[in-house]
């Protein structure tokens, strides 16, 4: 099945054939007709599936349908900026041949040029809730004009607490208006409040989002608690890693993590709502650019990070949910790949460890190292011997 199919217009089939889409994934194969039919869509898909494409396509297509009169359209909202900044990329580059306009607005710089751009015009506004009700209250934006409302990562939008922003935002856009929303995970509390929102959706689900892939080999380290940095850095070193995202829990934990790799002369960088935007796009682009060899990120900040050549996951604490765990181990192997992800766990989290492999369909394979001599694994693991 190709794009084709779909019958969109040329100028974004144009789009598609430069990017080298050729064909749907399935999470495109299923949402993409429902959205051209204007149906509201509550959709679950893994990271790397081609969700984002699953709802700016058809946006797209829609609006260069529609009558040509000012106002936003379509507004995307997001949890973070990175992500704003890859959605707005994505529409940018399908829509390239089309006479819409796209801009994203966040929180943490002026607001001076985005203001600017709302000004000269948009179509499609992809925003963070906190600058937009900023924005709304300071008469800059109204969404009178809106016909499409999209949710991005709305498991992590609600959990964040942003589930009074997104009311206001409701409230403030018309009732007769298309809903969609997307997410990595799609928890059961998280779909009822979602439920009670929107208005008879369609459900989108591909199969086995819930569970790891199948072209990531996982693999658990335990370990005591005082001794994750330097098993860390062991891993990094014996592995040769040249490129590698390293999860931490907290803000204050990514800074300590990467300043003891970059004592240990590991180049790494922390990327986390703390840090200015400036400084999350500059790490970023500096490891996309392989300039620095570790990214540390928080759960929040690395929705939005898109690299497609990734091959090394590292979970420096093990996540307190197994759909949190999918979500960043889905970092790597994509795009066809293999991955590699590594967890450490030492004795506290050994119930995370028990519910992730209970939710994947094969137990994490244990990793014998130089710092588990004190260490009792569970032995119903099995184990494999670490070689360089």
């Amino acid at each position: 099945m190709s794009f084709k199919r779909f019958n969109l217009s040329e100028p974004i089939l144009k789009a598609l054939h430069e990017k080298g889409y050729h064909q749907p994934t399935p999470v495109q194969k299923e949402a993409i007709p429902q959205i051209i039919s204007r149906k509201d869509i509550i959709g679950s898909a893994q990271t790397g599936t081609g969700k984002t494409a699953a709802f700016c396509i058809p946006i797209l297509q829609l609006l260069q349908q529609g009558r040509r009169r000012r106002g936003i359209k379509a507004l995307i909202l997001t949890p973070t900026r990175e992500l704003a900044a890859q959605v707005c990329d994505n529409l940018n580059f399908y829509g390239k041949y089309l006479p819409l306009r796209n801009t994203q607005i966040f929180g943490g710089v002026s607001q001076n040029a985005q203001v600017q751009q709302i000004r000269q015009g948009v179509d499609i506004l992809v925003a963070t809730p906190g600058r937009l009700l900023d924005l709304m209250g300071q008469g800059i934006i109204n969404l009178k004009s809106l016909e499409i409302l999209v949710l991005d990562e709305a498991d992590r939008m609600l959990d964040m607490g942003f589930i009074h922003d997104i009311k206001k935002v409701i409230a403030a856009s018309p009732a007769k208006r298309q809903d969609i929303f997307f997410s990595a995970t799609m928890p059961k509390g998280v779909q009822k409040l979602v439920m009670s929102i929107m208005r008879n959706p369609v459900k989108v689900h591909v199969e086995g989002t819930s569970d790891a892939k199948a072209d990531i080999h996982q693999f658990v380290y335990h370990v005591e608690k005082r001794s994750k940095h330097a098993l860390l850095k062991h891993i990094i070193s014996e592995k040769e890693m040249k490129n590698v995202l390293v999860f931490s829990r907290t803000k204050h934990g990514a800074n300590r993590i990467a300043k003891n790799l970059n004592r240990s002369g590991i180049k790494a960088e922390a990327i986390h709502g703390d840090k200015s935007q400036h400084a999350r796009q500059r790490a970023l682009h500096n490891f996309k650019m392989n300039s620095t060899r570790v990214l540390v990120a928080t759960d929040i900040a690395a929705r939005g990070i898109d690299i497609n050549n990734l091959p090394y996951v590292i979970n420096f604490e093990l996540p307190e949910t197994p759909e949190t765990y999918t979500h960043r181990i889905g970092r790597t192997g994509r795009a066809g790949a293999t991955g590699s992800a590594f967890s450490l766990c030492d004795v506290s989290e050994r119930g995370y460890l028990k519910r992730i492999n209970r939710r994947t369909s094969r137990k994490l394979a244990t990793v014998e190292h130089p710092f588990c001599q004190r260490i009792t694994a569970d032995k119903q693991l099995p184990v494999q011997k670490s070689n360089r």
